[in-house]
């Protein structure tokens, strides 16, 4: 990046700063009203009446999902790309170390045939699977569920539980510990041997570690962007293989990009 284009960078910079500034400002002048906007505009959290989404600091939440209302996210717990939890007519509970995949849908029940009132209660170390569907049930610890799975009003998935892909999961169904269940409707297919099980726990990791490294390159100023792409085109073969590329950690890009500056 030249002179002149780090300038014209540095001022929309500031300038969008500013104008985030003044926006902050004027939600606090409208006090609970202040989600009430006339243009729509996405932000990652929002909240609805009195409704306010909690996150903890150490969990990711990309910037194009969508948290809305009585939603509590636990530490260390990713939430995708395309993703909505819509917490407007009941609360919406995800433990520690759990992912919800990218385009998951997660909502709530106010009134059913069944007349109950249910939350959606996801515990530790869940994997939720790509476009997914959780309404109103309940999901125990270290459980997966798989992509394009649908979980109906008041269904309970007990803890190491597997609901394959693409299964749907009728109202008020119940799955024991160990067990996968798969199909429209979903019905019991077989029980999980420990080595699946224990790869429930170690699948968590793995994406909390990814959404470790996603929230830093979220979080990368353009220096540093810009100073990782030299790198790369510096570094890279002919045959534009990734495996050329050398493995440098965020502290010495930013560190190399300061100098470079």
């Amino acid at each position: 990046m030249g002179t002149l284009g780090r300038a014209f960078y540095t001022v929309g910079f500031w300038i969008r700063e500013t104008g985030q500034a003044l926006d902050r400002l004027g939600s606090r002048l409208q006090g609970n009203y202040f989600f009430q906007e006339q243009l729509s505009r996405h932000r990652p959290l929002m909240n609805v009446f009195d409704k306010v989404p909690v996150v903890h600091r150490d969990a990711f939440v990309a910037p194009s999902a969508s948290i809305t209302g009585d939603v509590h996210v636990g530490h260390g717990s990713s939430i995708w790309y395309g993703c909505v939890l819509r917490g407007d007519v009941n609360n919406i509970s995800i433990g520690s170390g759990t992912n919800i995949q990218d385009n998951t849908l997660v909502h709530v029940a106010k009134s059913n045939l069944s007349g109950k009132v249910l939350p959606t209660i996801i515990g530790d170390n869940v994997t939720v699977g790509h476009s997914a569907v959780l309404q109103g049930c309940t999901v125990e610890d270290e459980a997966f569920i798989g992509m394009g799975a649908t979980l109906l009003d008041g269904v309970y998935i007990e803890k190491h539980a597997m609901v394959a892909a693409g299964a749907l999961v009728r109202q008020n169904t119940r799955i024991p510990y160990g067990e996968v269940w798969g199909g429209n409707p979903a019905r019991f297919l077989r029980k999980l041997t420990e080595d699946e099980m224990a790869f429930f726990s170690q699948s968590a990791l793995n994406y909390s570690n990814l959404a470790r490294a996603h929230a830093a390159e979220n979080e990368k100023e353009l220096d540093a962007t810009e100073f990782e792409k030299l790198v790369r085109k510096k570094f890279a073969r002919g045959d534009g293989e990734h495996d050329s590329v050398p493995n440098l950690s965020d502290d010495v890009l930013l560190d190399k990009s300061s100098k470079a500056s």
